[in-house]
């Protein structure tokens, strides 16, 4: 049996995560050994930071949702009971924008929780 020697696999790896490791600071863009561990962290922050942008973007619309509601004269938690009591399905995203570009159908949204609220 011959020998298997490891030399161009470890060559084709680590030129992946020196690839990857592009435009870092120093010797974490040009060493393995330094790269490698900067690489795996960069990576876990990155898989990290996708779950954080969908809690910031839902944050940021339910902001601006709760200012618009209160110029209305509503507050962001009566509006959004409101809404579900008469049946008016829009997601969060849908409302900010309307919100901030379309204040007159938005205030008409408003108008309809509060009846939905009174009664």
């Amino acid at each position: 049996m011959a020998r298997v020697k490891k030399g161009v696999n470890a060559h084709k790896r680590h030129k992946k995560i020196l690839k990857q490791a592009k435009g870092f600071y120093g010797q974490k863009s040009k060493v393995f050994k330094a790269a490698n561990p900067a690489v795996m962290r960069a990576l876990r922050s990155a898989y990290v930071g996708r779950k954080n942008k969908k809690r910031e973007y839902r944050r940021m619309w339910i902001a601006r949702i709760n200012a618009g509601a209160r110029m209305n004269g509503i507050s962001y938690s009566r509006l959004m009971d409101g809404l579900r009591k008469s049946g008016i399905e829009i997601n969060r995203k849908m409302l900010s924008e309307m919100a901030i570009h379309d204040a007159a159908a938005f205030a008409q949204l408003c108008e309809t929780a509060k009846q939905v609220q009174a009664k």
